[in-house]
């Protein structure tokens, strides 16, 4: 099993640590924390089988943040030594009393226990940053050239995106945590093109980002060479499908498109300090306004969605938050109503809740937390395990979609179209081939509204994203959202290509 990397807990981290969270106590902050927080991000990319591009990039930085007579302050440093960070907490002692003018009201932070000392990895097998650069290449090349042999592929894209994030936290409260974190983004792209018109169609591997480490290329929670070996014939189909009709059609969405839809128009809009006006000049803030918590009716009867930050191989999973919040599933919408809303420290005090359901975090070491988004989940059916045939057996005339693409969702998170990689047409109960060109269109809580069921435990799969932006500055943050199949009733679909004017 995998353990803490020494090379990262051979660091001076109780030194420093100590150094400056005895500063921050002589100064008189209420609270203060430490995070020292290394990151080795990995980057390769292949065009038709050649390499292009490589980047091996680590960042090591620590940060405090203190709050001081109900004000936040925070200063970080690349500087690792017990100077260094006591003049951290002077630093960020000064920002607060600077801004301390500025505040429509005193900061306070919702209660938390202390956790004492907690040691946690994530569930890997082999660190894919430890892996030769030449046996990944090797790998891509592998699947490239596989690609290029087949009849109608004219170009193949093949990228890997790999991270082993190592984070120290410690705070006055009495909490320490050493926490490793590790995960995956293989993503391969066939683009077929007709030389006759120059239009073209393009096919990705549906394979999601996962916490899993290198063993996830190589067959341990996704077949690879399964998708590589079905790509060309489902891209063949596409470049020949009939156009979508635009009209209203009963969908069945696959797992593996509606984990986006669940991260724009669920995701995003329960995030507490967005609905609070908090995020409106970066991306707006949400419908799901506070007034209507256990009021809203935001999807039908068969819809449970869960916060987590405890899912296995999640991408937003941990032990304890950057604010030293303990890991925790909770939930935002049951039996169709808004129940709850993700949290911050902060956050939480400010509107009344008893305590923060983990969901702070930074980009690094150099950043202060924000509130970010859980790992949000739709979760499936509780009475039987109804599969994807199940839910399109139950459809006269509809489509069934399957992988994501492009999205667009206005600022409260409202109204919404997303497209995906492969349309099947639905006709009488069975799959009736490729369609292409297609959008699904729907204000939020309509859109949740219609879904007459969930696919059961077999249909689940986790999806997700490396780069979830939020804050200004920005940061990013990495996300999972498991879901199951799913049916919808009489959703709008666009024809993209009329909808362009070409």
């Amino acid at each position: 099993m995998p353990e803490l990397d020494p090379s990262f807990t051979s660091l001076p981290l109780e030194e420093l640590s100590g150094a400056a969270l005895e500063q921050a106590h002589k100064l008189g902050c209420e609270h203060a924390s430490v995070r020292v927080e290394r990151i080795r991000s990995q980057m390769l990319g292949l065009r038709d089988g050649h390499l292009e591009t490589t980047v091996d990039d680590m960042s090591l930085g620590a940060s405090c943040r203190i709050l001081k007579d109900g004000s936040f302050g925070f200063a970080a440093t690349v500087e690792l030594d017990t100077d260094a960070a006591a003049g951290l907490a002077r630093d960020a002692s000064a920002t607060a009393e600077a801004t301390k003018a500025a505040l429509r009201r005193r900061v306070e932070l919702a209660p938390e226990p202390a956790h004492g000392r907690v040691e946690w990895v994530s569930s890997y097998e082999i660190d894919p940053t430890t892996v030769p650069l030449g046996d990944k290449v090797a790998l891509l090349e592998d699947w490239s050239q596989r690609l290029l042999a087949a009849p109608g592929v004219d170009h193949v894209t093949a990228s890997l995106l790999a991270v082993a994030e190592d984070t120290y936290y410690r705070d006055l409260n009495g909490t320490t945590a050493i926490q490793r974190r590790v995960r995956v983004h293989p993503v391969v792209e066939v683009l077929s093109v007709d030389p006759a018109t120059g239009t073209f169609e393009t096919m990705r591997t549906l394979a999601p980002p996962v916490g899993r480490g290198y063993e996830y290329l190589t067959g341990t929670g996704w077949s690879f060479d399964d998708e590589l070996e079905r790509m060309p014939v489902y891209l063949a189909e596409k470049r020949s499908a009939p156009s979508v009709i635009p009209s209203h059609y009963d969908l069945v969405i696959d797992p593996t498109n509606l984990w986006l839809t669940i991260h724009e128009s669920i995701g995003h809009a329960t995030e507490l300090d967005r609905v609070m006006g908090y995020e409106a000049a970066m991306a707006g803030t949400s419908f799901a306004t506070f007034d209507q918590l256990g009021i809203l009716k935001y999807g039908s009867a068969v819809m449970h969605v869960t916060g987590d930050r405890t899912t296995e191989h999640g991408l937003a999973t941990t032990a304890i938050d950057d604010e030293g919040v303990v890991g925790q599933s909770f939930d935002l919408v049951v039996d169709g109503v808004l129940q709850g809303y993700q949290l911050d420290r902060g956050i939480a005090h400010e509107m009344g809740f008893d305590r923060s359901n983990g969901c702070a975090a930074a980009e690094s070491g150099l950043y202060a937390p924000l509130q970010r988004m859980a790992n949000v989940s739709l979760r499936p059916s509780a009475s039987g395990d109804a599969t994807v045939e199940d839910l399109v057996g139950g459809v006269e005339r509809g489509i069934y979609v399957v992988g994501d693409k492009s999205w667009s969702i206005d600022m409260q998170r409202y109204n919404f179209q997303f497209t995906g990689q492969r349309f099947f047409a639905i006709e009488n109960g069975l799959l009736a081939g490729q369609l292409k060109d297609v959008a699904y269109q729907a204000r939020t809580t309509d859109f949740w509204g219609s879904m007459e069921a969930v696919g059961g435990p077999s249909t689940y799969q986790l999806g997700g994203s490396f780069s979830c932006g939020k804050g200004q500055p920005m940061q990013s943050a990495s996300v999972s959202h498991g879901c199951p199949a799913a049916l919808f009733r009489h959703v709008n679909i666009l024809n993209t290509k009329a909808e362009s004017g070409r």
